[in-house]
């Protein structure tokens, strides 16, 4: 990293509350309820992928997730496509390859679950429900569209705000007593988002919350993606 953006970086991290060196141990940030990852500058990060997936959202989180790593803002990220059968495809036959398959997910910094048709079947299905609950510790649960329902059928939104695709609020309240009719809702290790095209908004969130503004808005300017203000409820 050139000195100038290095100093950047520092300079974000120090306005966002965030400390400008690597740390040992997961940290909040001032009056920032998001438990973040530690350190900074190393994240693992596990993208969670089912039969019946909805490919947007788990694209549009994984693009500016991964640019965080090839636009040098956290050169040791890595991440695996998790997920619990050996062969994933969405509602239209689109092939997925998982690199990990019932693995536990308890290694990771940050644990992905998107949305889809398939999360209407997958929500009742105990061992798949189990094996999504091997992340109960990881530091940071983010799920986008209905895949808020899995994260609420492994017992990660007690006690949390949350969001989801705004077909599925009733839906979701039989885990979430407090369902916000919002686009991103962070709340403690938690953050939901709302229907498909938000996970572009969500990625770019948690590009912010992990590497500062100036990381967000060079990934969203490279992605040619509008600006434009996201309500984010917390």
């Amino acid at each position: 990293m050139n000195p100038r953006r290095g100093f950047l970086k520092k300079m974000s991290l120090l306005l966002m509350g965030l400390p400008s060196g690597n740390i040992s141990q997961p940290f909040r940030s001032g009056t920032d309820s998001m438990l973040l990852p530690a350190p900074i500058d190393r994240l693992r990060v596990a993208f969670v992928i089912f039969n019946g997936i909805t490919a947007l959202d788990f694209i549009g989180f994984y693009d500016p997730i991964t640019r965080l790593k090839s636009q040098g803002y956290i050169p040791n990220l890595s991440w695996d496509l998790c997920s619990f059968t050996e062969r994933v495809q969405d509602s239209f036959g689109l092939d997925f390859t998982p690199t990990r398959v019932r693995q536990s997910l308890d290694s990771y910094d940050l644990v992905f679950v998107p949305g889809g048709l398939g999360t209407r079947t997958l929500q009742t299905d105990k061992d798949f429900v189990n094996w999504l609950k091997t992340a109960q510790h990881v530091t940071t649960k983010v799920s986008v569209c209905t895949g808020s329902l899995l994260m609420g059928a492994a017992g990660f939104l007690n006690e949390r705000k949350a969001t989801t695709n705004f077909k599925e609020y009733e839906t979701l309240k039989k885990y979430c007593p407090a369902v916000q009719k919002a686009r991103i809702v962070d709340d403690q290790d938690v953050i939901t988002g709302g229907a498909v095209a938000s996970s572009l908004d969500l990625g770019l969130y948690l590009c912010e919350k992990l590497a500062g503004n100036e990381a967000k808005e060079a990934i969203r300017a490279n992605m040619d993606y509008p600006r434009f203000d996201v309500l984010v409820k917390k």
